[in-house]
């Protein structure tokens, strides 16, 4: 497994790439061998500007490791439980993790390179529209076909990741 490699991850109709961080590799290992992994975001409760996947008293067998309380915008997490509940936290901003027993650490294992722009644009669709879809899977640049959706709902095809980066260059971002 290479550490490096792109994560492409889908939240409603927004796309993201990222990379696995080298410091948590008990992370990286438990999660890549879930993907193809869906769920669903919905907003936090204690955190601040983060989306966060519950997933209850979910054992995935790991420790802390590369792990933070105040994360920044684009880092992903997954806290393996024990105070509270375990979870991924998908940051779109500033974040102190925290549940009603206080103050909390979670593993930083991935973290979004392309598409933080549109960060804040899928946290108005979460908070005002709801739960929304969210898909993490290994960006194959050989092979997988990525579909972006344009701030103007317009659907766009791309053979590569290549291809991909050059036409988000060109995309107008979304308005906030």
């Amino acid at each position: 497994m290479s550490q490096s490699e792109n994560v492409l991850i889908t939240a409603g109709p927004y796309q993201f790439l990222a990379v696995f961080e080298s410091d948590a590799p008990k992370t990286v290992d438990v999660f890549r061998k879930l993907m193809p992994y869906r769920q669903q975001l919905i907003h936090v409760r204690w955190s601040g500007e983060g989306l966060w996947v519950p997933l209850g008293d979910k054992d995935f067998g790991i420790g802390f490791e590369n792990h933070t309380t105040h994360p920044s915008a684009g880092h992903i997490l997954l806290y393996p439980g024990g105070y509270s509940e375990t979870e991924l936290l998908f940051c779109y901003g500033g974040v102190s993790f925290a549940s009603r027993m206080g103050s909390l650490a979670a593993n930083h294992f991935l973290t979004i390179v392309e598409g933080n722009e549109n960060l804040k644009a899928l946290r108005n669709m979460v908070l005002w529209k709801g739960a929304q879809d969210v898909l993490f899977e290994i960006a194959d640049p050989d092979r997988y076909v990525v579909t972006c959706f344009t701030p103007c709902s317009q659907l766009m095809r791309f053979d590569s990741i290549q291809r991909f980066r050059q036409a988000r260059l060109k995309l107008p971002t979304a308005k906030l």
